[in-house]
């Protein structure tokens, strides 16, 4: 396991420790590394009214399916460095991504 990090908040400006307990919580639920530290990410939460994922899933962000190009609505707020995909796309290449991931790099 790796050892404590340094990160830099995207926010305030300041260093914040990720712990290594931290990174093995976030890694084994599948979050990716903080940007903000622990005082600005519950400063956000307040400003979002709680908790930012339920607000956001309520209601929905308005996006373009990186698939298809068709307008559609997500349950989160896209970071903006992954596409993001509309229901049928995001099934269709959840289901064929063991197979084709083999041949695009081929």
């Amino acid at each position: 396991m790796a050892g404590d990090i340094q990160l830099t908040c995207s926010d305030c400006g300041q260093e914040f420790t990720f712990s290594a307990a931290d990174q093995a919580f976030y890694q084994e639920r599948g979050y990716s590394t903080p940007k903000r530290c622990r005082n600005c990410r519950q400063a956000k939460k307040n400003d979002q009214g709680g908790s930012g994922h339920r607000s956001a899933s309520s209601q929905g962000t308005p996006v373009i399916c990186s698939g298809c190009g068709q307008p559609t609505t997500v349950p989160f707020e896209p970071r903006g460095d992954r596409p993001v995909y509309c229901r049928d796309c995001y099934t269709a290449r959840k289901g064929s991504s063991g197979a084709s991931r083999g041949r695009d790099r081929g």
